[in-house]
C-alpha cells in the first residue's frame, strides 16, 4: 500500500487535491448527509474524529479510485494471509505473525524515510496505539484460526466484519448509514452464507477456531473505523508505519526462547512483510478517499483470492458453493460501487 500516490498522504493536503477548501472552488457533497449527520458525535475522544467532517473524503467520491486501490489493497493482503499460514505450519502462530511485523516494520521505515519522515505528534499518538493494538489482537486471532480452517473458509467466515463498519461508522464517525450501502452489505452476506453449505461442522478445535474469526472481525472493524477516521489527516505512511510498528513490539515477547528461523521462513517472513505495508499502504489512500461503509463492502473480493491460494499452495479444495457465493458477493460490491459513484449536488463553498 505506497509511495507515488501522496496526494492524499499528509494532514489536508489530500483532502486539499481531492475537493479542495479554498474559496473558489466548488465541492461536491451528498446533500442528504450535510447537517446534523455529519455532527461529531458527543463524548468522543477528538482523535478518534476526522478533523474537519465537511471535507470531501466524508461525501460521496465520484471516483472509482478508492474503489480500485481498495480492491488491490485487499489482494495483498490475501497473499499475506497465505505466507503467514505456511509460516504457521513450521512456528507458533505468534511468532509466525511477529516475522511478519518485523520485516514490515523494516519496510514501512524505509518508506517513511523516503516519504520525507512525517512526524508523529503526541495529538495522533492515543489513536495510532489504539489501532496497533487492534490489529495485534486482530492478526493473532485470525492466523490462530487459519492453523484450523482452510484459507477460503476462514475468509468467509471473517465476513461479519463490513457488516459491522456501517453502523460503527455512524457511532464513531458520524458518516450517515445510506440504505444501498446497509443492503449490499447483507447481499454480499447473503453469498457469504451460500459458500458454507456442505461445510464440515464447527465442533471441538473448529468451534473455537470459529469463536476466534468472530472476535477477529469485530476488532478489524473497529480498526477501520479508526483507519476511516485518522486516514486524510495522519497520511498513509504514519498509518503504515505505526500499524507495523505497535504489532511488532506487542508480539516481541514470542520471540523469548523460539528458535531461530530457516532462510526459507525469513523469505516468508520478508515476503509477509512487503505485501502487508502493500496492503495497508493501499488501503489507507482507499479510506481517506471514500466512506467506511462504501468500501467496508468490497472486503467481500477477499474470498476468490483466499480460494485461490488455499488452492496454489495449501491444497486446499474449493466446494463449488464457494464460486457460487463468490458471484453474489461480486454483483453486492458491483452495486456499491454504482451507488457511491452517482452524481452528487455541487453546494459552493462560502465566499
Amino acid at each position: 500500500m505506497q509511495s507515488c500516490l501522496l496526494a492524499v498522504a499528509a494532514g489536508h493536503e489530500g483532502a486539499g487535491e481531492q475537493g479542495g477548501h479554498s474559496a473558489s472552488t466548488a465541492v461536491s457533497f451528498d446533500a442528504p448527509t450535510i447537517g446534523a449527520d455529519l455532527r461529531r458525535p458527543a463524548g468522543l475522544p477528538s482523535c478518534l474524529l476526522p478533523s474537519d467532517p465537511l471535507t470531501p473524503t466524508s461525501a460521496r467520491m465520484s471516483s472509482p479510485r478508492p474503489f480500485v486501490l481498495a480492491a488491490a489493497g485487499i489482494a495483498a493482503l490475501c497473499a499475506l494471509d497465505a505466507a503467514v499460514k505456511e509460516l504457521t505450519r513450521s512456528f507458533p502462530v505468534a511468532y509466525a505473525v511477529l516475522g511478519r511485523y518485523v520485516f514490515g516494520t523494516g519496510f514501512a521505515l524505509a518508506v517513511w524515510w523516503w516519504q520525507g519522515r512525517p512526524q508523529l505528534t503526541r495529538e495522533m499518538l492515543p489513536a495510532h496505539v489504539l489501532r496497533g493494538t487492534l490489529i495485534t489482537a486482530t492478526a493473532f486471532l485470525f492466523f490462530f484460526a487459519l492453523t484450523r480452517l482452510g484459507m477460503a473458509e476462514a475468509i468467509t467466515l471473517s465476513f461479519i466484519a463490513p457488516l459491522l463498519i456501517p453502523p460503527l461508522a455512524h457511532v464513531f464517525l458520524g458518516e450517515k448509514m445510506r440504505g444501498p450501502m446497509v443492503l449490499a452489505a447483507f447481499v454480499g452476506f447473503a453469498g457469504v452464507l451460500l459458500t458454507v453449505q456442505g461445510a464440515p461442522s464447527f465442533d471441538g478445535e473448529r468451534a473455537l477456531a470459529l469463536a476466534a474469526i468472530l472476535a477477529a472481525a469485530l476488532t478489524y472493524a473497529l480498526a477501520a473505523i479508526v483507519m476511516r477516521a485518522r486516514a486524510a489527516k495522519d497520511g498513509s505512511t504514519l498509518l503504515t508505519l505505526t500499524s507495523a510498528v505497535i504489532p511488532m513490539v506487542l508480539l516481541s515477547p514470542a520471540a523469548v526462547g523460539a528458535p531461530l528461523p530457516t532462510w526459507g521462513a525469513v523469505g516468508l517472513a520478508v515476503l509477509a512483510g512487503l505485501l502487508g505495508n502493500l496492503g495497508i499502504q493501499l488501503l489507507a489512500r482507499a479510506y481517506a478517499g471514500a466512506e467506511a461503509q462504501a468500501l467496508g463492502v468490497l472486503e467481500f473480493t477477499a474470498l476468490p483470492w483466499a480460494a485461490l491460494f488455499g488452492w496454489l499452495f495449501f491444497d486446499e479444495a474449493v466446494r463449488p458453493q464457494v464460486w457460487l457465493g463468490a458471484l453474489v458477493i461480486f454483483a453486492a460490491c458491483w452495486w456499491v460501487g454504482r451507488a457511491d459513484r452517482k452524481p452528487p449536488a455541487i453546494l459552493p463553498t462560502p465566499q
